[in-house]
């Protein structure tokens, strides 16, 4: 007899969570092993065994976003995840799609939603398929799926050093006060792995805090960059950014 799926649920909000695990309490081959409320709960609870994540990306800690960072480290013995938000934004979606969850359902959603997505996912386990991979996960799949056709950035391709950084493509001129050689360094200094704060990567190009800045939110609205956020002892948290690696040949 096949071993039930151990599913993980995690929302801020309890109501949210009760009918979560109601509609996967009611799917076959699907259990509740657990609940969290907060992203360090999740974070703890990933490595327990579980073999699913339904996960809310708005948490009132840290991000879902952060989440899915910290899962990653765990490598091939990490749950699964299917982002279940209310968070449609371009940029949200896509650094979840970037982290190789198996798909993305947006609240409300019926219990059909659900169990549908549930059952083509332990069909594809049962198969001997890869879950994680159930979803389009390359960058230009991702493009396709936000119906963007690719990453609008600037006014021509924005070729740097980097190895790792995406070419930047658009239709139209960089906005007032931006220009395209400021644009390669700030993107040459970041990294798809290491995350940077905006202070170094104003060190590293020699940049004003307030230039960087607009460079920086240029760049997330264009959904090129992952965030997440490092947590001190006092004070606010402190904003770390990463570059969305580009696909084959550079596309992005």
């Amino acid at each position: 007899m096949t071993a039930p799926i151990r599913v993980l649920i995690v929302d801020d909000d309890r109501g949210a969570r009760a009918l979560h695990g109601a509609f996967v309490a009611e799917t076959p081959g699907f259990v509740v092993g657990g609940t969290a409320a907060t992203g360090e709960e999740a974070s703890a609870q990933g490595s327990r065994g579980f073999d699913l994540i339904l996960l809310d990306m708005r948490l009132p800690d840290i991000s879902g976003v952060e989440v899915l960072h910290r899962l990653r480290t765990l490598g091939e013995s990490g749950p699964d995840v299917l982002v279940i938000s209310s968070s449609p934004d371009r940029t949200t979606v896509r650094q979840a799609m970037s982290a190789h969850v198996i798909g993305y359902l947006l609240k409300p959603f019926a219990q059909e939603a659900l169990q549908e997505r549930l059952e083509r996912y332990r069909a594809n386990r049962r198969s001997g398929g890869d879950p994680g991979r159930e979803s389009p996960l390359g960058q230009s799949e991702i493009d396709r799926l936000l119906a963007t056709g690719g990453i609008e950035v600037g006014g021509r391709a924005v070729r740097t050093p980097s190895p790792h950084t995406p070419a930047l493509r658009g239709a139209a001129r960089l906005p007032k006060g931006l220009a395209e050689p400021t644009l390669a360094r700030v993107v040459a200094a970041l990294d798809p792995v290491d995350a940077r704060s905006a202070r170094q990567i104003a060190a590293a190009c020699a940049l004003s805090p307030g230039t960087t800045h607009r460079y920086l939110c240029y760049l997330l609205d264009a959904g090129v960059l992952d965030v997440a956020h490092r947590y001190g002892r006092r004070g606010r948290p402190e904003i770390m950014y990463r570059i969305v690696p580009s696909g084959p040949a550079g596309v992005c």
